[in-house]
């Protein structure tokens, strides 16, 4: 019997160690597999994008990018993002909380024209707005070639981000805790305040990050209803590929990094705030 036992404990010793060994490979390879997808999908056109920005040398870059031109780009399309970013994080809230906890005709209607920026091509999102809001506009409003006009664009493109982001955590929230609230006298406000808004907040910081990429790097929407006028309405997206067709290859790539640059930067500073405010639910 002692023998027997010895044996099983062997074999199931070496069934364990087997395992070990095929999860380790299975890890192995599945890391391989990625690195190898993100190498060449990802780090290797940033790296030849830098690489292309410093063919012209440090000068070449410098000039490239403190461009008056160029500066204005920048400074266009960082502010129009940001103020994009701080509307979603608004708007979308208060369009997820009703899609949520609201019933009206034409729900399922409105849940699919939130996901249509999704489908929809964004050269054909700028020649709609253009026809609604452009010089022969059905309502009478105008704003095209305009400032105003990129930030519409803009809003239109990062519509689905935030209301996607926060659906799903409003759905699974437990609306018992807000009637206890109201039961012991919170109004609504603080309610949403102190209960609702810190379960949310982790949703509507994933949506403005991705709203923040998306505005950052917007080309199609915007080509024909800003017009494109340097110091007015050109956005860095739009720079660049002037750039690439006047030839200026290097100039195109310096100004890309450097809104490579201040993307990551500006994402990792919502991801650090995300991080922060959900500190108490991971612990």
């Amino acid at each position: 019997m002692g023998s027997l036992a010895n044996d099983a404990i062997a074999i199931a010793r070496r069934a364990r160690s087997l395992g070990a060994r095929r999860d380790r490979a299975g890890a192995a390879l599945s890391l391989g597999i990625v690195t190898t997808f993100l190498t060449l999908i990802v780090v290797l056109p940033l790296a030849a994008l830098v690489w292309e920005s410093k063919k012209a040398g440090s000068h070449g870059f410098w000039a490239a990018i403190s461009s008056p031109e160029a500066v204005a780009a920048l400074k266009l399309t960082l502010g129009a993002s940001l103020v994009v970013a701080l509307l979603n994080a608004v708007l979308g809230t208060i369009t997820a909380w009703v899609l949520v906890r609201d019933d009206f005709r034409g729900k399922a209607l409105v849940n699919a024209i939130i996901d249509l920026p999704f489908a929809l091509p964004t050269i054909v999102a700028g020649l709609t707005l253009l026809a609604l809001y452009g010089s022969r506009s059905p309502i009478g409003i105008n704003v095209a070639y305009t400032r105003g006009a990129v930030v519409l664009a803009l809003l239109f493109v990062t519509l689905p981000f935030v209301v996607r982001t926060v659906q799903p955590v409003l759905r699974e929230l437990d609306v018992e805790m807000e009637a206890a609230a109201a039961s012991l006298g919170a109004s609504d406000a603080v309610a949403f305040r102190r209960i609702v808004l810190p379960n949310i907040l982790p949703g509507i910081l994933s949506g403005v990050a991705l709203a923040l990429a998306k505005a950052v790097g917007e080309f199609g929407s915007l080509v024909i209803i800003t017009g494109n006028l340097p110091y007015k309405t050109e956005v860095s997206s739009v720079y660049i590929f002037g750039r690439i067709e006047s030839g200026d290859t290097p100039a195109a790539a310096a100004v890309a990094v450097v809104l490579l640059v201040i993307s990551f930067v500006l994402l990792l500073t919502i991801g650090v705030i995300r991080h922060v405010t959900t500190r108490h639910d991971r612990g």
